[in-house]
């Protein structure tokens, strides 16, 4: 086992003058489980393939353990590959194709068969050893490559988006299935994918990227409660938290017809006129319908989930018609075409810097 060290890790492509990493500053500590994710094009894939010794790294450094691999071959660098397609030989068995780099590394066959075996006990594949992949389904397919990766012991996993060729019920039970095999075998895993919730059921810790920047690194509950920027706070929940331009008014900011409380060194800390709010779908309390409070939501679509419902609508906020998404319990459903009065709840808002994007409250 190891730790991987990202030390200002860039990466130019030839005929490019922006980074498509620029300047990566992450330690991943031992047997620690990292998720990279971002937009299409952010720079996540590329940081794996750069940490993979796939693509050349421009600037700065890239070290596993203390070893610096930032200019060693792929080979050389005790790390294994799980990839989207599975990539796997069709010619050959399961248990060849799990044993594959254990034969090219000489290793003699009844040591391979002894390791392939316990993955594939691992992993629920003993009755497919004999099958080739054509006979198996995406979900086997994939954990047949999972299995290639683990017979090899590296010192690091590394995954490309390995469960996005998988239908939505069996990308759900594999992530459980990948999280909870990380955590037996205690090697130090970087995945990258650009769905968040699975960043944010299957990582200790995230890192978010936009443009090739690092825009925050932490635990999935401090990202979700306390997110960096606007572009964190609009990315990371599903669905997405609100976010609304509103004006500063004493004490607080004005939203709608309330006054929400804020603290006052969020506010010193700008000199905008306006700010930018975010409140989580499920932080606002649902008013009376006479209320005065708040803002008027219209309803446009209800999502109904059983437990709870999305409910999303049009307010008026400032002078200007904003899209809203409240989140309320299942029996309590509005008609389509009614009006939901809403109040941010105190203590739950997040507060923006308009101008900047930085977070300003605590």
């Amino acid at each position: 086992m190891a730790t991987v060290t990202f030390d200002k890790a860039t990466r130019i492509y030839p005929g490019s003058t922006k980074p498509a990493v620029d300047a990566l500053d992450i330690e991943i500590a031992d047997g620690e489980f990292l998720v990279l994710v971002g937009p299409s094009g952010c720079g996540k894939s590329t940081s794996l393939r750069m940490l993979a010794g796939l693509e050349d790294v421009n600037g700065g450094a890239i070290r596993i353990g203390d070893r610096d691999v930032t200019h060693l071959p792929p080979k050389d660098r005790d790390i294994a590959m799980v990839f989207q397609n599975y990539a796997l030989y069709p010619h050959m068995t399961v248990a060849d194709n799990m044993g594959f780099a254990l034969k090219i590394a000489g290793v003699n066959k009844a040591e391979i068969r002894k390791k392939v075996e316990e993955a594939a006990k691992i992993l629920d594949l003993t009755e497919y050893l004999d099958r080739k992949p054509k006979a198996l389904s995406g979900g086997q397919r994939q954990r047949v490559a999972m299995g290639r990766a683990i017979v090899r012991e590296p010192q690091v996993f590394l995954m490309d988006e390995p469960l996005s060729n998988l239908d939505a019920k069996l990308r759900v039970s594999t992530r459980t299935q990948i999280a909870s095999l990380q955590r037996r075998l205690g090697i130090t895993t970087v995945y990258v994918t650009h769905d968040q919730v699975e960043a944010l059921t299957m990582g200790d810790r995230v890192a978010v990227l936009k443009d090739g920047l690092l825009q925050q690194v932490d635990t999935p509950r401090n990202m979700y409660d306390r997110p960096a920027n606007l572009f964190v706070a609009g990315f990371i929940g599903s669905p997405a938290m609100n976010l609304v331009e509103v004006p500063v008014a004493d004490g607080g900011v004005k939203f709608g017809n309330s006054v929400v409380p804020v603290q006052r060194d969020a506010l010193s800390a700008t000199s905008d006129k306006t700010v930018t709010v975010g409140v989580r779908p499920e932080h606002f309390d649902v008013a009376g319908a006479d209320s005065a409070q708040g803002v008027a939501v219209t309803v446009n679509v209800v999502e109904e989930l059983g437990s709870d419902a999305f409910v999303y609508g049009t307010a008026q906020i400032g002078g200007e018609a904003k899209d809203l998404v409240v989140r309320v319990g299942g029996r309590e459903v509005p008609e389509k075409g009614s009006t939901l009065h809403v109040v941010p709840r105190s203590g739950e808002t997040h507060v923006f810097s308009t101008s900047t994007g930085a977070r300003l409250s605590d």
